[in-house]
């Protein structure tokens, strides 16, 4: 089922190339989201990336110098995540940030892309000034 739904999406975007189908998800919260697909490929993804690389429109995002960079979130948690349909899920996190929705596609991109995607995003918050770790409340 989540194979064909796949398909469908890959073949209606001639861009893409095919990722290898999702063959399990599973959430260990607070912490992290472990995927794997059918080529074998593994994947353990934070909450803090995860939701540092959420695909949500309204992420709360600092735009700094016409740069979008969330800060802050080194500690943030996953509550919940939620199936939807045949082809992603919605990660609530305990910051409630809910809105964004991970495809299977961009959860493989992310995990095949880890280490040069957290690598550009700590470099952004030093360019900026800016800290993994959330602002101290005086």
């Amino acid at each position: 089922m989540i194979a064909s739904a796949l398909r469908r999406l890959h073949n209606s975007a001639s861009t893409k190339t095919l990722s290898p189908r999702l063959t399990k998800f599973a959430l260990h919260p607070p912490k992290s989201v472990e995927v794997q697909f059918s080529d074998g490929t593994l994947f353990n993804l934070s909450a803090e990336f995860l939701r540092v690389h959420s695909p949500a429109a309204d992420s709360k995002i600092r735009s700094v110098g016409g740069e979008k960079v969330i800060f802050g979130r080194r500690h943030v948690g996953i509550m919940s995540a939620e199936q939807i349909g045949n082809y992603g899920v919605r990660i609530l996190f305990d910051d409630l940030h809910k809105t964004g929705i991970f495809t299977w596609d961009y959860l493989h991109h992310l995990g095949a892309n880890k280490f040069s995607l957290m690598r550009n995003y700590i470099k952004t918050l030093k360019r900026h000034g800016l800290s993994r770790d959330p602002r101290v409340k005086k």
